[in-house]
């Protein structure tokens, strides 16, 4: 128990995620702190910081991008990493084309989560994107040094007691009790982080759908008018951070811009 206890104190997001909220867990806290018996539920998981931030028991972990998905499911068995870890555009390539080969064979998916692991951390400036056919198709980083990680089985305890799922966020099986928080694609023209994407329709549908929640809802998203508008027409409470732009024109560059979070059910 108190080798567990150390795990979940100091494990960091596996991933490097552009738009991760690391830096919002403080002020999650303060609402995650009375609900923390009750289930965490994010229909965008993401690169894992809120998750790993709160540390609840229970939590059902959501995300449209089926690799990334792959990718934790793979480290609840105690992945490990074999595949040669190269800070090398051509051996970047090659395991690009042979992830965009595999991705999505249920005979390969161990391989296909190392893969990604090493994409994710080799590529451009922490991008996770695809095309609409599906093809992973972030450039080459050109990082001078890398620290790659082979050994995933200290995640292993944590994520072992946590569900994931790849699908729809209304498909998501709710209760009424759960805390949930959304942090989806920011509201600007780039939103192709998946296949599928997710465009104004899809804003307007989860703004929908997390009104109808009986439970505390956290929404996380950049203070556009037409977020703002639409959340406060549903009757959320809104209030403003600074929140740091994770992705600019150079990767030593970060810009402040205004993050909304829309609060129901405290």
């Amino acid at each position: 128990m108190v080798n567990k206890t150390k795990q979940l104190t100091v494990l960091k997001p596996p991933l490097k995620w552009a738009g991760g909220k690391r830096w919002l867990i403080h002020e999650l806290q303060k609402y995650w702190k009375k609900h923390q018996h009750q289930r965490l539920v994010e229909p965008f998981c993401g690169g894992l910081s809120v998750a790993l931030g709160l540390k609840p028991e229970k939590a059902l972990l959501n995300d449209l991008n089926p690799a990334l998905i792959n990718f934790y499911k793979q480290l609840q068995t105690g992945l490990q990493i074999d595949i040669d870890l190269l800070n090398d555009e051509k051996a970047y390539y090659h395991c690009r084309e042979l992830f965009n080969q595999l991705n999505g064979d249920p005979t390969s998916l161990q391989l296909v989560a190392q893969l990604f692991y090493y994409l994710n951390r080799t590529g451009y400036n922490g991008l996770c994107r695809f095309n609409k056919k599906g093809g992973y198709n972030v450039p080459f980083g050109r990082y001078k040094t890398i620290n790659y990680q082979t050994d995933f089985s200290h995640y292993q305890p944590v994520l072992s007691q946590w569900q994931f799922r790849n699908v729809d966020f209304e498909q998501l099986d709710i209760d009424r009790a759960d805390f949930i928080y959304a942090d989806p694609p920011y509201d600007t023209p780039f939103h192709q982080y998946s296949q599928q994407g997710f465009n104004w329709h899809d804003q307007e549908r989860l703004a929908e759908w997390l009104s109808t929640h009986k439970g505390p809802v956290v929404l996380s998203n950049q203070a556009t008018d037409r977020v703002k508008t639409l959340y406060r027409k549903l009757g959320f409470r809104l209030r403003y951070l600074d929140a740091p732009r994770l992705i600019s024109c150079k990767g030593n560059q970060r810009q402040a811009v205004k993050e909304v979070l829309a609060l129901r059910g405290f």
